[in-house]
């Protein structure tokens, strides 16, 4: 899929790309910081048919929404054909006690045998993050492990 990014001199950059239908559906990201979602009209991809203002906050669960689940199903695909290994998504919650602490600091892999192989943040993929990562409240672990494995990684995170 191709995704065009225009530069909007004075407004910011639009990034969009072509559904099935013709239309046209992307994000304009403005230089004052806000986002706002748009889809074009079918016969003429220039003109917006409808927008949506969103805050950052909103644009990152939008991407969460959107961009969480497809990162699980692909890793669910290739790991299909290995017997006993799963994916799941572990959340960083408000209060945790690993927000604003390390990655490392979990020893994950070391306790648990699971393995952190992104983290979702604001709709942002952070593929393979080292130890060093400093973790926050709102993030998505995307961890890859045994059932046991997995629960027990839970546990650790308070999910």
């Amino acid at each position: 899929m191709n995704v065009d990014v225009t530069l909007l001199p004075g407004i910011g950059v639009r990034k969009d790309f072509a559904l099935s239908t013709g239309r046209r559906i992307g994000v304009i990201t403005r230089k004052d910081g806000t986002n706002e979602l748009i889809v074009s009209k079918k016969e003429d991809p220039d003109s917006t048919q409808a927008s949506i203002t969103l805050t950052n906050e909103e644009a990152a669960a939008l991407g969460n929404l959107l961009g969480t689940p497809q990162l699980v199903a692909q890793l669910g695909e290739e790991h299909r054909d290995l017997p006993g290994i799963r994916t799941r998504q572990l959340p960083i919650h408000e209060g945790s006690r690993f927000d604003g602490r390390l990655l490392g600091d979990t020893a994950m892999r070391t306790k648990t045998g699971v393995s952190i192989v992104a983290v979702m943040r604001a709709g942002q993929v952070q593929p393979s993050p080292p130890p060093d990562f400093t973790l926050v409240a709102g993030d998505l672990l995307v961890v890859v492990g045994t059932s046991d494995g997995l629960d027990h990684a839970a546990k650790i995170l308070g999910s």
